[in-house]
């Protein structure tokens, strides 16, 4: 089975979505629903699709999980919850026993837009997180490099937990690369308890000039860290549409993953999400 582990659906008519006010994203800003993704998955040979949360609300991880329960290429939800609630764990119950909550596969936050660079080692987050694992859920590291340090002392903190790193922390790739992004990623994949997503790569780079070869030496690094047991694919459709289109995007991780090693791309494609996420 072929897996796109990272993927959105959103209607800006319906709801608001902050950091979609930017001019530049004005093309993505309309409703993305599964009826568009569906035909986009069969032209690629796409099997089924993680649906992961766009806006820090409690009402669309239930809307996501009402959509997984009603469609079969959906087979896990990664939602966002309130870390900082005291009764997050009763909130979580109640997400899983809701229709599609036996789809609730993780939680994630938008870490990289709080004003605070070590807002993960908060106590109160630490104690969300502590909930989330309880309940052999998995949590999503949506961060950049600035956040990186933090992430790490928290994958340290929680050795037996699962964390999945969004967009292999979004390195800068149409300003070249950073000095300090390829140390932390390697400190952060030092951690055991961590995959990688090849996700969102397209859209750091510059999105009217980049091609598979730009994207290539930051998918080595993280495969060199990661390995080929904790790499995974994702499109991050919709947003990728601003530099490319669906079969793009998966072409060009393809073209990078096919000469990092074979076996890379058979199990980013796929093995590697059924773990990290223990899909059934």
């Amino acid at each position: 089975m072929i897996i796109d582990a990272h993927q959105h659906f959103w209607d800006p008519a319906r709801a608001d979505y902050p950091w979609m006010n930017a001019p530049e994203l004005a093309p993505i800003r309309r409703a993305f629903g599964p009826a568009d993704l569906a035909p986009l998955l069969k032209a690629s040979g796409v099997d089924a699709s993680i649906l992961v949360q766009c806006r820090s609300a409690l009402e669309e991880t239930e809307e996501f999980l009402h959509i997984a329960h009603t469609t079969p290429s959906v087979v896990g939800v990664v939602g966002w919850a309130d870390l900082t609630d005291g009764a997050l764990g009763d909130t979580l119950d109640r997400l899983r026993a809701s229709p599609g909550g036996d789809k609730l596969v993780g939680i994630r936050h938008q870490v990289h837009d709080e004003s605070d660079p070590d807002w993960l080692l908060r106590e109160d987050v630490q104690r969300g997180l502590a909930a989330v694992f309880a309940r052999d859920l998995a949590y999503d590291f949506l961060v950049r490099t600035r956040e990186l340090p933090a992430a790490i002392a928290t994958a340290q903190a929680f050795p037996q937990a699962r964390f999945v790193l969004d967009h292999a922390a979004k390195p800068p790739i149409a300003d070249g690369g950073s000095a300090e992004w390829p140390d932390r990623i390697e400190a952060l994949a030092a951690c055991g308890n961590v995959w990688c997503k090849i996700s969102g790569l397209a859209t750091e780079a510059k999105w009217s000039d980049w091609d598979a070869e730009r994207l290539f030496p930051f998918v080595e690094h993280v495969a060199k860290c990661f390995g080929k047991d904790r790499l995974i694919y994702g499109s991050d459709w919709p947003v990728c549409l601003l530099a490319g289109s669906y079969d793009e995007i998966k072409g060009a991780l393809e073209a990078c993953l096919a000469k990092v090693g074979a076996s890379v791309r058979e199990k980013a494609f796929g093995v590697n999400a059924k773990m990290a996420y223990r899909l059934g």
